[in-house]
C-alpha cells in the first residue's frame, strides 16, 4: 500500500508534448544499516527543494530507526510525497514506465548491495533499484559498512560497472564541522549534486 502525502493527480503530461520538466522526481529507500539519518536529511532536503520523492522503508530501517533516532517511521514518510509499502509491487516506481530524476539509498545495507549486483528483486526498494539500473538512470548508494571484505569491494564493482555510483558516507573535515549534522549535511549535498539538485549543503571547495 502506497501514501500518498498531497500527491498532485495528474503530472500534467500530455500525449503530444510529454511529462512537464518540474517538478524534479526521486526515489528514496532507507534500509537498515546505521545512518538512517541520512536519509531522513535527504528527504528533508529534497522537499525543501520542491522535488517529489516516492520512499521505501525496509523492516529492518524501521527497527534501526528506533534504535538510534528520535524519528518515528510515520514522521519519516511523512516527508515524502509518497510512501510505498516495501512489499508493493503494484507500486510504481516497480515498473521502468515510470519516469524518475533518479534514487539513492540511505543508507545502504551489505545485503541491499549483494542483492542489487545479484538483480535478487525480492522487495519493492530492491526491484525500484534494479529498474534505475536497467533504464540508465542514476543510482547513489550509501554503503555503510566498515571493514569491507574483498566480497563486498567485487559487488560494489559489480554495480559500479553497471552504472550506480558507490558513495560511502565518509565524513570530510576540511570544512571543519561543528557538529554531527554538519558532517551529515555535507554528505547529503554531495548526494543532491549527484542527483543534480543544487543547494548550499555541500560548498564547493574554495567557496568559504
Amino acid at each position: 500500500m502506497s501514501v500518498d502525502n498531497n500527491l498532485p493527480a495528474s503530472d500534467g503530461s500530455s500525449p503530444l508534448r510529454g511529462p512537464r520538466e518540474s517538478p524534479l522526481r526521486f526515489v528514496v529507500g532507507i534500509t537498515g544499516a546505521s545512518g538512517t539519518v541520512y536519509g531522513v536529511r535527504v528527504l528533508e532536503a529534497l522537499k525543501s527543494a520542491g522535488a517529489q520523492t516516492h520512499l521505501v522503508l525496509t523492516e529492518c530501517a524501521v527497527t534501526t530507526m528506533r534504535i538510534e533516532s528520535g524519528y518515528t517511521p510515520e514522521q519519516v514518510r511523512a516527508l515524502a510525497t509518497v510512501s510505498h509499502d516495501v512489499n508493493d509491487f503494484t507500486a510504481p516506481i516497480a515498473s521502468g514506465s515510470f519516469h524518475h530524476d533518479g534514487m539513492v539509498v540511505a543508507p545502504c545495507s551489505i545485503k541491499t548491495l549483494s542483492a542489487l549486483a545479484n538483480a535478487y528483486a525480492d522487495n519493492l526498494l530492491l526491484r525500484a533499484g534494479d529498474v534505475t539500473l536497467k533504464e540508465r538512470r542514476r543510482l547513489v548508494l550509501l554503503v555503510r559498512e566498515t571493514p569491507l571484505s574483498s566480497i563486498h569491494l567485487e559487488l560494489m564493482l559489480r554495480l559500479s560497472n553497471a552504472g550506480a555510483v558507490i558513495m560511502p558516507p565518509v565524513p570530510a573535515f576540511y570544512q571543519k564541522p561543528a557538529s554531527i549534522d554538519d558532517m551529515v549535511d555535507h554528505t547529503v549535498g554531495r548526494v543532491l549534486s549527484l542527483l543534480g539538485v543544487r543547494n548550499n549543503l555541500a560548498p564547493q571547495w574554495g567557496t568559504r
